[in-house]
């Protein structure tokens, strides 16, 4: 089965008329997007957009040969011009299938929004989902056969990615494609990356793909640590690279302080904005987390793990520190950076990059930044991935 991109941007395509901000001003060439619009072995168009006929030209094709058109958006129809000789657009009632003498078979996926998601088989019987925008699928059977290919707003609903991840529906060799890509979404390289850290790529319009090669898949990788300064947005970014990942065990190294208003306030920021579906364990003992099979583990942060590592050991103690303290902490460093490189599971690790600000006073605060340093190191040496994050833009040191 052979899919033709039309379009892979949003309703109002990208960029959008007269609007300045810096995505919509890097939409040229490749990136920019037209309404998402899929034509399926020159037979089935789903979506049609304005210029669809131009757009398939373009592209190398025609549309004479499509024998059924259908929407996905919750609106009625298009309001667009309507190329003559298409037959006219409908829908698929959710749960029902449409055989079409081309030998494809359209299933209506039920959505958590309105509009109409749809499964694709092909005579060949490779199988595609589409999802259009801000919907994720619902009611699917658990478990659920893995699709070639899934195209779905990947940014907009990550939990539809994690919700289908979950269900089976998306498997390691599945080609997720990003689609209905709009403004919002970061331009240029940015995109490609934070797509390949959901395992899903975009592809310029007009390009042909044959479901059901995963060659392009991205590589995901297992073990990711990402570095900041205070308020640089390192834990959203640590957030971003699992939020299409389903039971993702948050791991806080924090605790509570009893007391302290402002900290039980950040605790709630980071509680609040992530997904329903994750779980969070209070824990400093990582070792053990790491040497266990099971869903992805989020860990924040080293900087909180090394203090609470220092206090077991009376590191802040000079006298403590010399004869004995210093061997304790190594021990435990040596611990968990050889957890890491062992560990079966998908690690992303957050941590503070405290080495280039101001000289602390304190010989103690001096230590701490010291060990903070080869700590980062240790770990980052095991990982596949690591990121500096400055001002909200991560930044790619390995990987």
């Amino acid at each position: 089965m052979e899919l033709t991109l039309l379009g892979t941007g949003a309703p109002d395509g990208l960029p959008r008329h007269d609007c300045p901000c810096a995505a919509c001003a890097a939409a040229v060439g490749e990136e920019a997007r037209a309404a998402t619009s899929l034509l399926i072995d020159g037979a089935l168009l789903i979506d049609l957009t304005p210029g669809a006929a131009f757009a398939a030209a373009r592209a190398g094709h025609s549309l004479v040969g499509v024998r059924q058109v259908l929407l996905s958006h919750p609106h009625a129809g298009p309001a667009v011009e309507f190329p003559a000789g298409l037959p006219a657009p409908g829908r698929v009632p959710d749960g029902r299938t449409l055989s079409l003498i081309s030998g494809h078979r359209v299933r209506a996926v039920a959505l958590d929004s309105p509009g109409t998601g749809y499964e694709v088989t092909g005579p060949d019987g490779t199988r595609l989902m589409y999802l259009p925008p801000r919907a994720a699928a619902a009611g699917l059977p658990d478990p659920a056969e893995p699709y070639d290919m899934v195209l779905l707003d990947v940014l907009g609903r990550p939990d539809a990615l994690a919700a289908l991840r979950a269900s089976g529906a998306v498997g390691a060799t599945t080609d997720v494609l990003a689609v209905h890509l709009d403004h919002t979404t970061p331009p240029g390289r940015e995109l490609h990356r934070r797509l390949a850290t959901a395992g899903a790529r975009a592809v310029p319009d007009g390009r042909t793909l044959v479901v059901g090669e995963y060659h392009a898949v991205p590589d995901l990788p297992r073990r990711t640590l990402v570095l900041g300064g205070a308020r640089s947005g390192k834990s959203l970014e640590a957030e971003r690279r699992l939020a299409a990942f389903p039971d993702v065990l948050y791991v806080a190294t924090s605790g509570t302080r009893e007391g302290d208003p402002e900290w039980a306030a950040r605790v709630a920021a980071h509680r609040d904005r992530r997904p329903g579906s994750w779980r969070t364990t209070e824990t400093c003992d990582l070792p053990p987390l790491l040497a266990e099979d099971g869903p992805p583990l989020l860990i924040d942060c080293l900087a909180l793990w090394l203090t609470d590592a220092m206090d077991s050991v009376s590191a802040w103690d000079d006298e403590k520190w010399a004869h004995g303290g210093e061997r304790a902490l190594r021990e435990r460093v040596s611990a968990l950076v050889a957890a890491v490189r062992a560990t079966p599971r998908t690690v992303v690790a957050v941590s503070n990059e405290v080495g280039a600000g101001i000289v602390p006073a304190t010989a103690s605060g001096r230590r701490f930044r010291d060990e903070l340093g080869r700590l980062n190191a240790a770990f980052a040496e095991e990982c596949e991935q690591v990121l500096l994050v400055v001002a909200g833009q991560p930044l790619p040191l390995r990987g």
